[in-house]
């Protein structure tokens, strides 16, 4: 019993007794009624207004006690030779693409670190997909890929050749750098090495497994979601932006594995602090099982004799920056500046060589303390699990990297460290051979092979796996949604309007409607959504606890644990990382939802890009509904909210498909040819729709233009045909095409200028497609010339080209190179401000007035009329030329 008198203390004996009690607790009626007694009293003094310390740490020790763990139930001599050649292929992996120069990169020494808690994953808990079973979701650390790639060999589902091309992709043989499903599409299922994003997207695809679960969709109450990372990494605003609700959301499919090895990639993370006590304190904080793997087995003995607390005391006044020097160096170090501190923790450590000593080891490396933790997080209920896992960074590598600031960049290792690895870890390979790193192989039929291959077969076989493919959806006709092809006669309307209708038309579908997943960010009645919430409810897992505040009203606020909207607060990021959840189902749990993300626009790409970029690289598959689109569209909101480039960044997802449609019938031909792409056809694209919210006359669909509605250009008003003089060609897209529209009529009433106008629903596909014809012609000298679609619309047609759109003017110039003659474009450059639209339009110079002098100027350069024609129509147009740029202003 602990003797030592604490500062303050007016009565040790006293205090004594209380302990005495409390062991006495433990020793004879358990953990559990010591935790009830304690609770009890702490309830009691806060009652009787007595002051009750609080401290959000439990001590710097393991969190299960020994007597409490569950026992390891593999062969363990054999899983630590199967580990230890997994570890030698992946560093091999590295050395070898780099033996020449360094060009090439990789990482050793975060694997090294992490190589027994993913062993023990693969080994004991991670269920393949199979008949009766989902299969579990393993977010994989992205500096940990060669590991994963190695075990993938000892597997057999990776060769030599593969191994040897490890970050030579372009030849098509090669093993991408990180986990890429793009490049790697039945291999990887998660692109994790943009940190922060792992962490935030294993939340919601766990928070996506109960929906699908409490829908009926799938049977998904036997899946976990493992993620993996590193304790720098939490460092991100997104690894832990979304803890809280995990822990709301009662996500006890959820498992956190924070390889806490001490190290960012330039040195300590918590050098001057405890990096685990300050996660144990975030997570438990939020309401997470948090689990500490703290020291190894070796540790057990000296931490139950350590009566007096002493040891703890050393544990926890030692910070990370010591604890790493502990392991870059040797025991005799760490005899004398860990233990040699106190003389009685000196005394403790004297029957034990330096060689024991430094086999001392952290808890990460340790099979028995991991497979405790694991077994204990699937065991959790109603709350998510984090398991804080101390390693040593580089562990193994030695003099190479071992614990030290330099060993994440470490792409080499020399003779004697090969050796000292291969001897440490008893691998078995001759001294004339270690130089040429050989890959090894486990004996075919032999004892490690045998048990690798039956673990793996009772847990339903290999992971990582990727499905490619699932069940094609019955996708309704585009007639299902004539209302919208037809003329809202005199009846004026907003596209934000028109999506909505089409989405409750798709709700209702007896076919898909249960795929159907509608997301906002607390934005449903900005978008006109509210009516969904009585009609197919929000969900919630727990039900709608509560009377709404408006349940006497037609549309209340309802939720519901079979609600089928996905509403996620204020909270862009989480919301991007719900859709990408739905739109991955189809590959992650084989059920293909059809999931419509609706927000601000300019809090779309802008704000969540590097989400988008994931999600392009997981081949989601879903529509992304910027609201409120244009610069001058959202007209009171000002300068953070008027978008004017979002489709300039979503075209740099290469499978990204962009559409800014002016009228109801192109948001209906759009979203129906998505829908046959993605769910009929299963195309790995996604679809990003503007949407605006002013209210307009739509017209009926030309006849004849839903083909050059998707491919993104048709003719949507021919200018007179019978005028002679002048012609110009104008071309618009979103809600300026109506300006583009007004400037036609202008310009034939007030100059006598016929002019054709031209609707673009995507500058951005058009560009895609001609650069794919140039591409084609270019490999191709001998045949025919192909012509761009874009060219070929605009190429028979009179007149300069003139395009305006709602966007900078880097978007309609996507086309330039394609456009016949002279081409003028007119766009939204610099910030947005309040204002009205008529207003913002001149402002920006995109309004009617700005069109049509665009192209009398055009002509004239031309000489088709004279310039003082143009001097007039600024005269008559009201337009100041001292006017301020507004891309500068």
């Amino acid at each position: 019993m602990d003797s030592i008198e604490r500062p303050g203390d007016q009565d040790p004996q006293e205090t004594r007794e209380w302990r005495e009690a409390l062991s006495a607790v433990v020793d004879f009626e358990g953990t559990d009624r010591a935790h009830f007694l304690l609770t009890e009293m702490v309830a009691e003094a806060r009652r009787k207004g007595a002051p009750v310390p609080y401290s959000i740490n439990t001590p710097y020790l393991n969190s299960i006690p020994p007597d409490k763990e569950s026992q390891h139930p593999g062969d363990r001599a054999v899983e630590h030779r199967i580990r230890s050649i997994i570890r030698w292929n992946a560093l091999a992996i590295v050395l070898k693409a780099n033996k020449e120069s360094s060009e090439l990169g990789g990482h050793i020494a975060s694997f090294q670190s992490a190589a027994t808690l993913y062993d023990v994953g693969f080994m004991h808990f991670w269920n393949a997909a199979r008949a009766g079973h989902g299969g579990d979701l393993v977010f994989i650390q992205g500096h940990c890929a060669p590991g994963i790639y190695a075990r993938a060999f000892v597997e057999g589902r990776l060769t030599e050749d593969q191994l040897l091309n490890f970050r030579q992709e372009v030849d098509g043989v090669g093993l991408s750098s990180y986990p890429h499903p793009w490049l790697m599409p039945d291999f990887w299922q998660f692109p994790t090495v943009s940190m922060g994003l792992g962490p935030l997207m294993a939340i919601y695809q766990a928070r996506f497994l109960k929906y699908l679960h409490h829908r009926g969709l799938a049977d998904t109450a036997n899946r976990k979601v493992w993620a993996f990372m590193g304790d720098g990494e939490m460092d991100e605003p997104e690894s832990l932006g979304a803890i809280a609700l995990a822990a709301r959301e009662k996500l006890d499919n959820l498992i956190f594995v924070i390889n806490c090895n001490l190290q960012r990639l330039d040195g300590p993370v918590r050098g001057n602090g405890k990096i685990v006590q300050e996660l144990e304190g975030d997570f438990r904080g939020a309401g997470w099982n948090v689990l500490k793997v703290l020291w190894g087995s070796q540790w057990d003995a000296l931490i139950a004799r350590d009566v007096k607390g002493l040891l703890l005391k050393r544990m926890e006044e030692c910070v990370d920056g010591e604890f790493q020097d502990f392991k870059s160096k040797n025991g005799a170090y760490v005899r004398e500046h860990f233990f040699g501190k106190n003389p009685e923790l000196l005394a403790m450590v004297a029957h034990m060589s330096d060689d024991e000593i430094w086999g001392l080891t952290r808890g990460g490396h340790d099979p028995q303390k991991v497979y405790a933790a694991y077994a204990e997080a699937a065991r959790s209920v109603e709350r998510p699990t984090v398991i804080l896992a101390k390693t040593v960074k580089g562990y193994g590598m030695g003099e190479a990297g071992e614990g030290q600031n330099i060993t994440h960049q470490q792409k080499k290792m020399g003779e004697a460290v090969l050796r000292e690895f291969r001897d440490r870890f008893s691998l078995p390979i001759d001294n004339d051979q270690l130089m040429e790193i050989p890959f090894l192989k486990l004996a075919e039929g032999g004892p490690e092979d045998a048990y690798l291959k039956a673990r793996r077969a009772a847990l339903g076989g290999s992971l990582p796996a990727r499905r490619r493919q699932s069940e094609a959806l019955e996708i309704p006709p585009l007639s299902a949604f004539d209302a919208l092809l037809k003329s809202s006669e005199g009846r004026e309307i907003s596209t934000t309007m028109a999506f909505v209708r089409m989405l409750n038309t798709l709700l209702r579908d007896k076919q898909i409607g249960k795929r159907v997943v509608p997301i906002v960010p607390d934005e449903s009645r900005t978008f006109g959504m509210e009516g969904m919430f009585r009609q197919f409810g929000i969900f919630s897992q727990v039900g709608q606890l509560y009377r709404p505040e408006d349940a006497n009203q037609l549309m209340y606020y309802r939720e519901d644990k079979q609600g089928q909207l996905l509403q996620e607060g204020i909270n862009e990021p989480g919301a991007m990382s719900s859709w990408i959840a739905a739109a991955t189902a189809y590959s992650t749990s084989n059920v293909p939802m059809i999931p419509f993300y609706v927000y601000y626009s300019m809090f779309g790409f802008q704000r969540i890009g590097d989400l988008a970029w994931a999600a392009g690289d997981m081949r989601a598959r879903g529509f992304l509904i910027g609201g409120t689109a244009g610069r001058t569209t959202l007209n009171g909101e000002g300068l953070q909210h008027e978008d004017g480039h979002s489709h300039l960044l979503s075209g740099t997802i290469p499978n990204c498909v962009s559409y800014d449609p002016t009228f109801a019938y192109e948001v209906a031909v759009i979203i129906q040819d998505g829908l046959r792409r993605m769910f009929a056809e299963q195309e790995d694209i996604f679809y990003y729709l503007t949407v605006m919210n002013e209210n307009y006359e739509h017209p009926a669909m030309p006849e004849g233009a839903e083909a050059g509605i998707v491919k993104g250009l048709y003719l949507f008003r021919e200018g007179a045909a019978d005028k002679p003089g002048p012609r110009v060609q104008l071309l618009g897209s979103g809600t300026i095409l109506r300006e583009v529209i007004a400037a036609a009529a202008l310009l034939e009433a007030d100059f006598g200028i016929a002019a054709d106008v031209w609707s673009a629903p995507s500058l951005t596909e058009l560009r895609r497609e001609a650069i794919d014809v140039e591409r084609w012609n270019l490999l191709h000298p001998t045949e025919t010339p192909r012509v761009p679609y874009v060219q070929a619309c605009l190429e028979s047609r009179e007149g300069p080209v003139i395009a305006a759109t709602d966007y900078t003017r880097l978007f309609a110039d996507q086309i330039r190179g394609w456009a016949p003659g002279r081409y003028r474009v007119l766009g939204t450059d610099g910030f947005g401000r309040s204002d009205f639209r008529r207003k913002l339009r001149h402002h920006f110079e995109v309004d009617r007035r700005w069109v049509a002098l665009a192209a009398l100027k055009t002509l004239a350069e031309e000489g088709a009329i004279p310039v003082a024609a143009v001097a007039e129509a600024m005269r008559r147009f009201g337009i100041d030329p001292d006017k301020n740029n507004p891309a500068r202003t």
